[in-house]
């Protein structure tokens, strides 16, 4: 388990030691937005003239009010993510389908080579068979003039 850690930081111009199980910097970096929000708010036109229960009420409305955009920010981003998983997973789907029909594409490729190659042969078997039936026809066309 994390140890404790006490840090003092100035909050509003005073002194106060913050106790937290985070680091030294995130509780320095909490005090610094406090002190934001309260010079922030300290220059909205008649914040220093109303009651501290109000002052400290407006900048509590300002702390909720970052709260809740940051929220919703954080759902737009989730939205976000989860529709560019969603399209990730399309492109995926349809890279994994592109790649079965290049390998069957190739497949047809590789049958249709070898049947031509198979033709090839078969047409040279088949024109050297004629070649051979025209030399010896020919050859007896010879014999049969000499008779």
């Amino acid at each position: 388990m994390a140890e404790k850690t006490d840090t003092q930081v100035i909050i509003g111009g005073k002194v106060l030691t913050l106790t937290g199980f985070e680091s030294e910097e995130y509780l320095q970096k909490v005090a610094s937005y406090l002190n934001s929000k309260l010079s922030e708010c300290g220059e909205i036109e008649g914040f220093n003239r109303q009651p501290i229960d109000m002052q400290n009420l407006m900048i509590q409305l300002n702390l909720a009010d970052d709260y809740f955009k940051a929220k919703d920010q954080i759902r737009l981003l989730d939205e976000e993510i989860k529709e560019k998983e969603k399209e990730l997973y399309d492109l995926k789907h349809e890279l994994v389908t592109s790649q079965i029909k290049l390998e069957n594409t190739e497949k047809n490729l590789k049958n249709v080579q070898d049947n031509l190659d198979a033709d090839a042969k078969k047409l040279i078997e088949l024109e050297t068979q004629l070649k051979n039936n025209n030399n010896s026809s020919s050859g007896y066309q010879s014999n049969n003039k000499k008779r």
